[in-house]
């Protein structure tokens, strides 16, 4: 690479040394170094003029040291009467503040991009952003390459059966990434969600949590007088209905009418009961003398009266259904139809996450407990002398998700927390030692390896519980970890090294990892992107395209 110069930022000096071996280049002389109060200077010691200068520097454990000294040495190089000057970013530094979370938040992504443009930078290069959208904060050309050509040969000559295997994103927010893989490979893929509500999976539990089913006895009466009668007394009301008048033929008029119409009968409308049949349930089967058969297996299932209530001939044919019910009901005519038979809800799968870890269902819950003090609250019947919870009477939401009554219930702009939760929300979720979370496996990963993968891996939480869930109750075989990124912050390498469910955790090199931090696992695998970024600077050098970096070979 002839007019090119390389040089190093203080982050990741062995990934710029393996990408000068692979060009064949020496790496430019640049001395960088603090003053006593912390300030960095650069002083670039050999000649740019008219030359293409490439600067390496990625993110590090000290980020704002980095960010700084990359925008001295490009304002440097250009006042060096540099030709051009590229900003190779293996990591993009704030790259998850890419949009505002709150209205007095800010969107530090895009104010490092207006930073590198007043600097003078003329072109980007990194490797997989943490939002695509983010190339649109630059007003210069960003070549955003990927690791995934990179992990998935990994996959296919390192995973036995790798053709088995299934891909699955540990949040809804990464499925994109997901998809990705997993058609690049021809393999299925799945989704691991997690909400701070857990999900009842018993139908008697969720009548006895609702306020109108607790005070609604056996028998049809009600406990509490004036709570839900006008409700439920107003659906069941039966409207009497008026005989029909049949009308003589045409052809053989009466000749006397015994009772003639007056003026009022006249004048007076007609009632909705005798002008059509009565939108009540219960009063057009009495109309069609035929007991109808709800099209719901929940309205089939639930019966608000009970059936002395009915009148005789409902009764009569209630114990004796035609056999079009008798068909829909089954051969027993009791309450089968209410069973869900769909068989694409067997890979649908429900499990409990107490502290971030997957616990059976008979474990006590922490929510139910921090508020009444007993994790048997919501089993025992209500007594007359305690008062209904306000809360309860409020909505009839689960006694889980009132532990954030008192937090912010409301996102910041628009939609609830649930709904645009951030990552790092559901970590703090996890790790809540009074906060019980639901986790729902949509796909099936019985007997087959399992590929969770995301951008970056920072946090355990999050890994640790998808990890937990394909196990443990998908049945997988072996779960590989994959991501872009390894941040590891504080002891995260250490507690998935830990955990027994995971069996490696394939990295890059893109995010300088510490040698010793490195040595104490035995299931990290870091990939080596020198040659990705390397064949990059060289295609930009010379003006060839990169579309080649973005595609699979075997």
């Amino acid at each position: 690479m002839r007019h090119a110069q390389i040089f190093s930022g203080s982050s990741h000096p062995s990934l710029v040394e393996g990408i000068c071996d692979r060009l064949g280049q020496k790496i430019g002389k640049a001395e960088l170094k603090k003053f006593s109060n912390g300030e960095t200077s650069v002083q670039i010691q050999s000649s740019i003029r008219d030359q293409h200068v490439f600067i390496v520097q990625s993110g590090s454990g000290k980020i704002n040291d980095n960010v700084m000294e990359l925008l001295i040495m490009i304002s440097a190089c250009k006042g060096g009467s540099a030709k051009s000057v590229t900003a190779v970013m293996p990591y993009f530094p704030y790259s998850r503040q890419s949009k505002k979370k709150s209205h007095r938040g800010a969107i530090t992504a895009r104010m490092i991009a207006n930073l590198l443009h007043v600097a003078g930078v003329n072109h980007v290069i990194t490797i997989d952003l943490h939002a695509s959208q983010m190339q649109g904060f630059f007003k210069c050309p960003v070549d955003n390459l990927v690791a995934e050509p990179l992990i998935a040969r990994w996959i296919r000559m390192n995973v036995p059966n790798w053709r088995e295997a299934v891909v699955v994103s540990k949040n809804p927010g990464g499925t994109k990434r997901v998809t990705s893989l997993a058609d690049a490979l021809k393999l299925s893929f799945g989704i691991v969600t997690t909400d701070r509500r857990r999900f009842r999976t018993s139908g008697l539990h969720s009548m006895n949590a609702s306020v109108i089913y607790e005070r609604l006895a056996m028998d049809g009466t009600y406990d509490t007088a004036g709570l839900v009668e006008p409700d439920l007394d107003a659906a069941v009301a039966i409207t009497p209905l008026e005989p029909p008048v049949s009308e003589p033929p045409v052809s053989n008029p009466p000749t006397e009418v015994s009772n003639p119409p007056t003026e009022s009968s006249k004048s007076r409308p007609r009632t909705r009961a005798s002008s059509k049949a009565s939108s009540n349930p219960y009063a057009r089967r009495l109309v069609n003398s035929v007991p109808e058969t709800p099209s719901s297996p929940l309205a089939r299932s639930i019966r608000i009266g009970p059936i002395s209530d009915l009148p005789p001939t409902m009764s009569a044919q209630t114990d004796k259904p035609s056999t079009t019910a008798n068909s829909e009901l089954g051969e027993t005519g009791e309450g089968d139809g209410d069973e869900y038979t769909d068989e694409r809800a067997r890979d649908v799968i429900h499990g409990r996450l107490v502290h971030g870890h997957i616990v059976d269902e008979d474990h006590p819950s922490p929510a139910f407990s921090a508020i009444s003090g007993s994790t048997n609250h919501r089993n025992r019947p209500p007594s007359d002398d305690e008062p209904i919870p306000e809360n309860m009477l409020a909505s009839f939401i689960s006694t889980a998700s009132s532990l954030h009554h008192n937090r912010d219930t409301e996102h910041a702009l628009g939609g609830s927390v649930d709904a645009a939760a951030s990552s790092e929300e559901e970590e703090e979720d996890l790790k809540n030692p009074e906060l019980e979370a639901t986790v729902t496996l949509v796909g099936n990963v019985k007997d087959r390896p399992v590929f969770i993968m995301d951008d970056m891996i920072d946090k355990p939480g999050s890994w640790i519980a998808a990890a937990e869930t394909v196990v443990k109750r998908g049945g997988a075989t072996k779960v590989y970890c994959m991501a872009t990124h390894g941040l590891f912050g504080g002891e995260c390498l250490e507690e998935m090294e830990e955990c027994q469910c995971i069996d490696r955790i394939v990295v890059t090199n893109a995010f300088p990892i510490p040698p010793e931090k490195a040595a104490q696992t035995r299931k990290l695998i870091v990939l080596d992107v020198a040659n990705l970024l390397a064949e990059a600077i060289r295609r930009n050098h010379h003006g060839e395209s990169i579309s080649q970096l973005f595609m699979h070979y075997d």
